[in-house]
């Protein structure tokens, strides 16, 4: 599925990161803020219930085994979604948040779909913020089915550990 109208535009290499505001699985609330001092790699998807969805935090959670750094999939599902998903595959690398509450992902990331049937959730875009907040890479997707570049993302967050 060709990637439909987003709203905003994206934090671009070299720029702060927005805030994001996002819910743990425990509905407790948490912000990117709280991760400064820390590499990030920061994945927004449409929802852990599809299938590339699944793929992608399936084998960022692989990949991140020592990597030094806090892997974080955001997408719109609700946080007991989430906890369902990552109890029964088992993730334990990657951190979940759901921009459902306070949609900073959404309205002021770029990655919000304005339009279609998917519409109200995000796209799949990977960005490596550093430990001072800054923007060190970024990858939109261009296809909702389609997985992002898992070398060049780690490659990135491994050049900031």
């Amino acid at each position: 599925m060709p990637l439909p109208a987003l709203i905003g535009e994206r934090p671009r290499v070299g720029a702060v990161a927005p805030i994001f505001r996002y819910v743990l699985q425990d509905r407790s609330d948490a912000d990117l803020g709280a991760l400064k001092g820390k590499v990030v790699v920061l994945c927004s998807v449409p929802s852990l219930d599809t299938s590339t969805c699944a793929v992608e935090t399936r084998t960022f959670n692989q990949r991140a085994s020592g990597l030094g750094a806090t892997v974080l999939i955001a997408s719109m599902d609700l946080p007991f979604a989430m906890k369902r998903f990552c109890i029964a595959e088992g993730i334990e690398n990657v951190t979940t948040g759901s921009d459902f509450r306070f949609r900073d992902m959404h309205d002021h990331w770029g990655v919000g779909i304005a339009e279609g049937p998917m519409r109200g959730t995000l796209a799949r875009a990977v960005w490596v913020i550093d430990r001072d907040g800054v923007v060190r890479y970024q990858e939109l997707v261009p296809e909702l089915g389609q997985e992002p570049d898992y070398d060049a993302a780690l490659t990135a967050a491994k050049a900031l550990v």
